[in-house]
């Protein structure tokens, strides 16, 4: 199948409209062709109120197209009834997913009350298509013939894929129960919109403004600077204002002496949604877990969490215990060993024996800077932005021959975009990446990566994909570039990987596009071994004054503290999976009292009081509005697989083996979901994934 272009794609899948269009559809850029580079969403022409009409339009046209597979009456089958609904929703799906990217990356009030509108719209137009009698009796004829059909492989995956959605949905339940089921699901979804909506908003109401310059001794002078900027920025020019934007945050935690201020600034960002104001997201967490509970009763299955796994890699809840208490053993003893050193050295400095959370960073980073003599200040200029992102690209030309150009005209959301076509190893056109660093009012907390359109084909050529990485990195200060900590640089790549994934995508149905929660963290996490490896860095890390390579004694340096602080950051990760699934298992969820609940779910497993878990129920975005529920596993899950998959690459002694890295393209990369997540990563490695090089890389055996 040949390749297509962008432009030409988008004039194949535009887009519904007419010719006599009403006057509000001429002025909408949903209505018309995107004339634009590679055909990439006109940002600059798109307004919130371009959305509810194309939104409206999109539900009209999807709902013909339904009805046509429903009251066809000619023999179902694969093309009148599989294919046709793969095919359906494209227009809808167009709007939803720039809609999507921009409210996280650039939302405001208007995209917020947009979103609110048309939560409940989508959710009763989903449960309206997922409910259909009618659809589902064509459905399920192709389903119960699929044996007598001569479909091939994928076609056969396809089938079964979307006649067990359907059955997931609710399709075989009675109208009461359906009834039931919609009713809950825009329950589900209108709390989940309160949630991300709540958290944003307490998120960006806190704010640590410092008078006394006294109160930064610590801090090195990059992160005063940037406070500064910050409060200058907020009409305080004379002051400094941190906040709970990581780049803020983070730094502030590791080096202000100020125990005071540390405990203030931690204690806020454990408390975002569990404040009693108007952002307060206990009550909406309660009645989540209750509504995903009554849910999952519904559709047959004992808990949320069932339901969850039933269609992933790990399958049952008991298999996730069953990873997640494997690695907490060794990692909580390690934690343990970290604290006793940070403690003898709070001691030593006579400041006594006791020690609360907020203490771990700045004491770590002390540990760090006693036992390695390595700041990591001095690590950061050699990790300008532009620095990473170049050796980024490099490694994608090493490993797969993709290539990056910027693309000037193509039109942004913000002007802090990056733009960049992203060519196959031939010189043919693979897709587009946008590229978005840094924290603003309008974006929500951490790092993602999103798509604007996701490749496709269409009668037969590839539509390739427009995707975004989107980051809260450390922005530039006074003269200097952004300059990036090591787990901000190991974001970058985590997030690219992301991107590679999508961009190398080469899936012929729109249905099988997706893969596994439990694998999708593969291709990202991969790439994180890259990132310090010795023979990279040298190719990458240059300073950004001189051009000069990291030197080795730096990088033996990191070699020897490569596992320093694994025991807290393994603890904290597995203490918030832990805290997922157990919610998320609950049978009776009356009288649920989510403090109370996770302190002693935590407290059973003797978690260490001076580490609070990665997140708390009330700010637990990833699992309440972020479609990770009964998911969180996914990362210690898929870095099995990515520390064993990268064993692959090391055995050949070389980590950029040209042959290795076409197989992982090959079997994992461009595969989607054809197959399942094990069979595609027996495929590259010809084996089950060894759960040893997780334990190693993380220090967690001797």
């Amino acid at each position: 199948m040949k390749k297509i272009s962008l432009m030409a794609a988008a004039a194949t899948v535009l887009l519904g409209a007419s010719c006599t269009q009403r006057p509000d559809m001429r002025e909408n850029p949903f209505f018309a062709r995107w004339d634009t580079p590679h055909g990439v969403p006109p940002f600059d022409r798109i307004r919130p109120e371009h959305f509810k009409p194309a939104v409206e339009e999109g539900i009209r046209l999807e709902n013909a197209e339904i009805e046509a597979i429903a009251s066809d009456t000619s023999a179902p089958g694969f093309e009148n009834v599989i294919l046709a609904y793969d095919n359906s929703g494209q227009f809808l799906s167009r709007v939803m997913a720039v809609f999507n990217g921009l409210n996280n990356a650039e939302t405001s009030p208007k995209l917020q009350s947009v979103d609110e509108e048309l939560t409940p719209l989508l959710s009763r137009h989903n449960d309206e298509i997922a409910l259909n009698p009618q659809l589902f009796d064509k459905i399920k004829a192709v389903y119960d013939r699929k044996d007598d059909l001569g479909l091939d492989a994928r076609q056969t995956r396809l089938l079964e894929k979307i006649y067990r959605g359907f059955v997931r949905s609710g399709a075989g339940l009675n109208e009461a129960d359906k009834a039931k089921l919609k009713e809950l699901n825009e329950r589900i979804s209108m709390l989940s919109l309160r949630f991300g909506k709540n958290l944003l908003a307490d998120n960006k109401a806190f704010v640590l403004t410092v008078a006394d310059p006294e109160d930064l001794s610590g801090l090195p002078e990059s992160v005063r600077e940037a406070a500064a900027a910050e409060a200058k920025s907020r009409g305080l020019e004379g002051k400094w204002v941190f906040t709970l934007d990581k780049p803020s945050l983070i730094p502030f935690l590791q080096y202000a002496d100020n125990r005071s201020l540390r405990e203030k600034i931690y204690t806020g960002y454990l408390k975002r949604g569990d404040n009693g104001n108007e952002n307060d997201n206990r009550e909406i967490v309660k009645q989540l877990v209750q509504a995903r509970a009554e849910k999952a009763r519904l559709l047959g299955y004992e808990t949320y969490a069932h339901f969850v796994l039933d269609r992933v890699m790990a399958k049952t809840p008991e298999n996730v215990y069953g990873l997640l208490d494997q690695v907490w053993a060794p990692a909580l003893e390690r934690a343990q060993e970290e604290l006793a050193e940070m403690k003898a050295l709070k001691a030593s400095e006579g400041t006594g024996n006791d020690f609360a959370s907020w203490d771990w960073w700045y004491y770590a980073e002390k540990v760090r800077q006693a036992k390695y003599a390595l700041d990591e200040n001095m690590l950061r200029p050699y990790f300008s932005l532009e620095t990473v992102r170049e050796g980024i690209f490099t490694l994608a030309g090493r490993l797969y021959g993709l290539t990056f150009r910027p693309l000037p005209d193509a039109p942004k959301y913000h002007a802090d975009n990056q733009v960049y076509e992203v060519t196959d190893r031939d010189g043919s056109h693979l897709g587009v990446l946008y590229l978005d660093f840094f924290p603003r009012p309008g974006k929500r907390g951490g790092a993602w990566c999103g798509s604007y359109r996701p490749q496709a084909y269409e009668n037969g050529v590839r539509v390739a994909p427009v995707s975004t990485v989107v980051c809260n990195f450390t922005p530039p200060s006074g003269d200097a570039p952004a300059l990036l900590s090591p787990d901000e640089t190991e974001t970058f790549f985590h997030e690219c990987g992301h991107a590679l994934h999508g961009l190398m995508s080469n899936v012929e149905y729109r249905g099988l596009r997706g893969v596994e929660r439990d694998f999708v963290e593969l291709p990202s996490q991969i790439m994180e071994n890259w990132t310090t490896a010795p023979q990279f860095l040298k190719t990458y890390a240059k300073h950004y004054r001189t051009g000069e390579p990291i030197p080795d004694s730096l990088i033996v340096k990191m070699e020897r503290s490569a596992k320093f602080n694994q025991g807290f950051m393994t603890v904290e990760l597995l203490a918030a999976s832990y805290i997922d699934m157990d919610i998320h298992t609950l049978k009776d969820t009356a009288g649920l009292d989510i403090e109370a609940f996770q302190q002693k779910k935590l407290g059973e497993r003797d978690l260490i009081p001076e580490i609070e878990p990665r997140y708390r129920y009330p700010y637990f975005q990833h699992i309440f509005s972020g479609g990770y529920a009964s998911g969180y596993y996914s990362y210690i899950w898929a870095e099995v697989l990515d520390a064993d998959a990268f064993e692959a690459f090391a055995e050949t002694g070389d980590i950029f083996n040209p042959e290795t890295a076409a197989s992982f393209r090959e079997n994992i990369l461009s595969k989607g979901g054809t197959e399942d997540g094990a069979v595609l990563y027996r495929n590259f490695r010809g084996k089950d994934p060894d759960r040893t090089p997780l334990l190693r890389n993380r220090g967690l055996i001797r």
